[in-house]
């Protein structure tokens, strides 16, 4: 693995020892899981450089497609430019990862955690943890929101406020998902007490999540043509809402392009291309612009499409070049209270 830790500040190896450890516990979890069920692949680990390592990189796990996983990946990353004056950020250090489960039941999971420090000294934390179900079930949702609200304490009203507003898609007047949690910029002015709150939060949410697929396989491993096919409408509404609004997935792809599969990661493995030309008409002109070349980058055929290696690189071609066409259009993507300043930090 490329070092990593040469960035000045002190904060840093910390932050990178505990969501490297996040990342490790919940590979394990979903492994230990995932075996329990008759799945003995392990994840594939991929390691990606920025700039040839010069400026950090990161390792992702992806999960091995099969009788427990449609698609998936645990992602860490870390970049720095302490050698370069003209960029505002210091260093950004995340994990991101999404899991959509080959059961239909298994509610679809993404979580967040990065740190973002400033050459001016600032530094603040994302948090994201939500629950995206194909077919919604009452008892996992209460028990996720049980585990948040446990373990944020005072955050957790702003939390979920702020994830509802994040994860809205206007044009379908829908949310993505069923309980979304979401914190951005966040501090409270003492770095280790932030640093544990983080690290339980996610930990917890963590331990928690594996035990929904094996809940879902155990009491519903049957599924009929209407089950998988509302699975596929979801996971069509995920690839619209992760390739047209998501403001963490757009500027990864527009500040570099050196880990675009890892970036995409959080892709299902199908989606129904007669459903997107559908929503077409609900967008508004610039973004059903957008979706358009989205829409055109699938190849033509069946209506249900894989999405593949080379098929994502084709996407992430269409979206770089709207918005190079179109900067403003970023303007309409997701956004809570606060709007993450992404690709300026980088610029």
């Amino acid at each position: 693995m490329v070092n990593r830790i040469n960035s000045k500040s002190s904060s840093v190896p910390a932050v990178i020892s505990t969501i490297e450890g996040l990342q490790c516990r919940f590979v394990k979890n979903l492994e230990s899981m995932a075996s329990s069920l008759a799945e003995s692949r392990p994840f594939v680990s991929v390691e990606w450089f920025r700039d040839g390592g010069q400026h950090g990189g990161g390792l992702r796990y992806e999960a091995p497609t099969g009788p427990v996983f449609n698609a998936g990946s645990v992602n860490f990353s870390h970049v720095q430019y302490d050698d370069d004056s003209t960029k505002p950020l210091r260093s950004a250090t995340a994990l991101s990862t999404i899991i959509h489960p080959r059961n239909p039941f298994a509610p679809s999971i993404h979580i967040h955690l990065s740190w973002t420090e400033l050459k001016s000294g600032r530094g603040y934390w994302r948090i994201m943890a939500d629950l995206n179900p194909s077919i919604p079930n009452d008892e996992f949702r209460e028990r996720f929101l049980e585990v948040l609200k446990s373990n944020s304490g005072e955050h957790f009203k702003k939390a979920l406020s702020e994830g509802e507003k994040y994860f809205y898609i206007p044009t379908l007047k829908r949310h993505r998902g069923v309980a979304h949690f979401y914190l951005e910029e966040f501090s409270c002015g003492d770095f280790k007490q932030d640093l544990n709150f983080c690290e339980t939060l996610i930990k917890a949410v963590m331990d928690l999540y594996p035990t929904f697929i094996s809940k879902a396989v155990h009491t519903r491993p049957d599924s009929s043509p209407s089950d998988l096919k509302s699975q596929l409408d979801y996971h069509t509404l995920y690839f619209l809402q992760v390739l047209t609004l998501d403001r963490g997935t757009t500027a990864g792809l527009l500040v570099h392009d050196q880990n675009d599969l890892g970036t995409l990661g959080s892709l299902p493995s199908h989606v129904d291309k007669t459903l997107l030309e559908y929503w077409l008409s609900k967008h508004q002109a610039e973004l059903r612009d957008l979706l358009q070349s989205l829409i055109d980058a699938l190849p033509q055929g069946n209506a249900t499409v894989q999405l593949g290696p080379d098929l994502k690189l084709k996407l992430v071609a269409a979206m770089r070049q709207f918005y190079k066409q179109n900067p403003n259009s970023l303007n309409l993507q997701a956004t809570g209270t606060v709007t993450p300043k992404t690709i300026a930090n980088h610029d």
